[in-house]
């Protein structure tokens, strides 16, 4: 079923509205004093979004129905992204983002990344940039861009901060609640964030399989599958950090972050055999038992040292580890004189280690042309475990057939040098950056499987280069190009099984390789409020989600290579304030996708689709503030699957309370309940039709309160410590 979403601004508040702005600003400071702020006074918000023409920027506490959210549900509503049923994430139809912390590649994919942005919170979160095209200076991984989350820290002076708690409220209950605290006095800041945060969830999912014969007409059997989970999934983190201003040139600083995210599902399915005719053959009811657990450590040192006004010189060294553990338990019975009734569980845990060294030097010379030039090292380490044991009549013995033992280790080494030069109406960039990749990885035999290894190296040169023309004071060019990398991630190169259910398993694939892109891009900004662009993409080796069939009817979701992907879009995004209570950010994506690969009898597919994402921000006098948003996604299409339409529709109320210091914020997410995930895969000899329904229709209620005194800086020439401080809390 295809459902639409019809978004009408909201304006029946407009008799509430009158003129008023003057009284709730703060007086202004002088810029040669240093006062001391007796209240701390919200003098201004920073719109939802902000257009650029390298990126584009979502403030995430500009939006009330941010409220109680989780970082992955505030990805969802950004412009441009969206989210497949596996948690994979897209930007403008584009499949191979790649997602940044604070400026550090995440590391972990699939459900494990799903884990680490389900455990975090839009509270935690300041900024998310969004890149179509960067620089020289990122990573070439992330053939559709880069999306930088960047997490909150303060760097006000003196002693301050914020306490956030909200409750929201579905089917089943959430809390989010956070400290935020810093004390930057003379040289020193430190600051120190606290969540904690409790969900509870659950997932409805239905699958309609057919079975048919070799000539793929002929129905042989039908296997029904309703199931129904429930989730608790309790989160933890912290993040803290010192910033040391040895001088007005030089500053040292060093941020840690921990966190700990559990997820405990527990529920059932039942799996009904029909033969060709719809009538029940049997069934098997299986009692599921999972419990996930993603616990991340990172650590950052990091300097930069101004030589002079157009000089600098940064640096950052990082350790990121990963300690992962996913324990299955399945009870299968099967009911009848020729039943049984017999269990499967599994344990697997995963570490991952990570450290990364880069330095980065820029340096802006006469007439306008600035040199950027860096190098970045980075080494992984993988250890991952798989034992599966079958217990029958109490009797337990190893799944040898699944069980195993991986290990990989990848060094990658980069290069990058760009330039960018300024003419009265043009600004030319240009950059180039070379990325060496090496890895080894090794598959641990059993009493069934041989030891097996393979490694590969490689190499590749990635340009960029940008152009842009001021046509004249209302209208402006840019013309983009560059060539970007995707490396399969180290955990779907590693071939192990992973249970989904009894028929119905996921695998990696040890001979995935590489995709590499080609993207361009024209846009036209009027007045930087409308921004029209055009792109096309072309990727070798596409990524692709592959789906086969064994002999006994189990499907296997993998991922592998497929021939090519050209991509054309034509996106629309818009930013306008028709009143001075009233502004409106508007996106808009079309992408027509041509697929050319093989799998099974599937060598071909082109679909045209698009989303739509809309956010209205409302100002009210006496402190209150509004927010309607929405977002659409129509078809969207692979080499073998298809998901239909779907959306959602939210809106939110705050009221500033305490002299300001205090805000009260009331959302409702998904009031239509259009939220789902639907849609068909054609496998070998088999066909799915599939819907999972979660808790995503939620209410949330928050408070937030704001303590402490802050001063007014000083202006500072650059090099000094603002200029420091800005620096810290772009890479901490």
């Amino acid at each position: 079923m295809r459902k639409r979403i019809l978004v009408v601004p909201c304006l029946l508040l407009c008799h509430y509205i009158y003129a008023q702005n003057k009284d709730s600003v703060a007086a202004q400071l002088t810029e040669d004093s240093v006062a001391v702020l007796a209240e701390v006074t919200v003098a201004g918000k920073k719109p939802f979004i902000q257009l650029f023409p390298d990126k584009t920027v979502v403030n995430v506490e500009s939006a009330v129905t941010n409220t109680g959210a989780s970082l992955l549900e505030v990805l969802e509503k950004s412009p441009g992204i969206t989210i497949d049923r596996n948690g994979g994430i897209s930007l403008k139809g584009r499949q191979g983002v790649l997602i940044m912390i604070d400026g550090k590649p995440a590391q972990v994919s699939g459900n494990d990344l799903n884990n680490l942005l389900s455990g975090m919170t839009a509270s935690q979160v300041d900024q998310i940039e969004i890149m179509d095209n960067p620089s020289a200076k990122y990573d070439a991984a992330g053939n559709a861009g880069i999306i930088n989350i960047k997490t909150k820290k303060n760097n006000r002076k003196g002693f301050n901060g914020n306490v956030n708690l909200a409750l929201g409220q579905g089917k089943f209950s959430r809390t989010v609640n956070s400290l935020n605290i810093n004390r930057y006095s003379g040289k020193v800041n430190v600051f120190a964030n606290v969540n904690v945060n409790l969900n509870r969830n659950f997932m409805r999912m239905y699958a309609l399989r057919k079975y048919y014969a070799e000539d793929n007409t002929t129905l042989l059997s039908i296997l029904d599958q309703p199931s129904y989970l429930t989730g608790k999934a309790p989160s933890q983190s912290i993040k803290t950090g010192v910033d040391y201003y040895i001088t007005k040139k030089t500053t040292l600083g060093t941020v840690v972050n921990f966190t700990n995210f559990t997820r405990r599902t527990v529920g059932s399915n039942v799996a009904v055999w029909l033969d060709q005719e719809g009538k029940k053959d049997s069934s098997i009811v299986t009692h599921n038992n999972l419990r996930d657990e993603l616990k991340s450590y990172a650590v950052n040192l990091n300097g930069k040292h101004v030589f002079n006004q157009n000089a600098e010189l940064t640096a950052d060294f990082d350790y990121l580890g990963y300690r992962i553990k996913n324990q299955l338990f399945f009870n299968n019975v099967l009911e009848g004189p020729s039943g049984y009734n017999d269990d499967m569980f599994g344990d697997i845990p995963s570490t991952i280690n990570i450290l990364t060294g880069k330095a980065d030097y820029s340096e802006t010379f006469a007439k306008d042309l600035k040199l950027e030039t860096g190098w970045k090292s980075s080494h992984i380490k993988t250890n991952n475990k798989a034992e599966y044991f079958l217990r029958t009549g109490g009797t337990v013995t190893p799944d040898y057939g699944k069980t195993n033992h991986f290990l990989y280790e990848e060094n990658i080494h980069a290069a990058y040098a760009s330039l960018e030069k300024k003419f009265e109406k043009f600004t030319l960039q240009g950059g180039l950056r070379y990325e060496n990749t090496h890895y080894n990885a090794e598959q641990l035999g059993n009493e069934v499987r041989k030891d097996s290894s393979f490694s590969r190296k490689y190499d590749g040169v990635f340009p960029n280069a940008v152009i842009s023309w001021q046509v004249d004071s209302l209208n402006a060019l840019t013309l983009s190009a560059g060539r970007r990398i995707d490396r399969p991630r180290f955990q779907s190169l590693n071939p192990f099984v992973f249970v989904i259910n009894k028929y119905t398993y996921q695998s990696g694939n040890p001979f995935f390789i590489p995709q590499y892109t080609w993207n361009t891009e024209l846009s036209h900004s009027f007045k930087n409020i409308l921004v029209t662009s055009l792109s096309f993409s072309y990727t070798k080796d596409y990524f692709s989600q592959i789906f086969y069939q064994d002999s006994s009817g189990i499907i296997t979701y993998t991922e592998g290579n497929l021939d090519n992907m050209k991509n054309i879009g034509l996106s629309v995004s818009a930013q306008v304030a028709p009143f001075h209570w009233w502004s409106l950010s508007f996106e808009g994506v079309v992408n027509h996708k041509m697929i050319k690969g093989f799998v099974w009898n599937t060598r071909k597919a082109s679909l045209t689709q698009g989303n739509i994402n809309i956010n209205n921000q409302f100002v009210f006098p006496k402190g209150w503030s509004g927010e309607l948003s929405a977002f659409f996604i129509t078809n969207e299409q692979e080499l073998q699957e298809v998901t239909y339409p779907t959306g959602q529709l939210s809106f939110g109320v705050g009221k500033q309370i305490f002299k300001n210091r205090g805000t009260i914020k009331f959302t409702a997410r998904d009031i239509l309940y259009t939220q789902k995930m639907e849609g068909f895969t054609n496998f070998s000899q088999s066909t799915e039709y599939f819907i999972i329904k979660r808790d995503t229709r939620a209410a949330s209620i928050s408070f937030t309160y704001r303590f402490g005194k802050e001063y007014k800086s000083q202006p500072r020439n650059t090099g000094g410590a603002e200029d420091e401080m800005r620096r810290v809390n772009t890479t901490g």
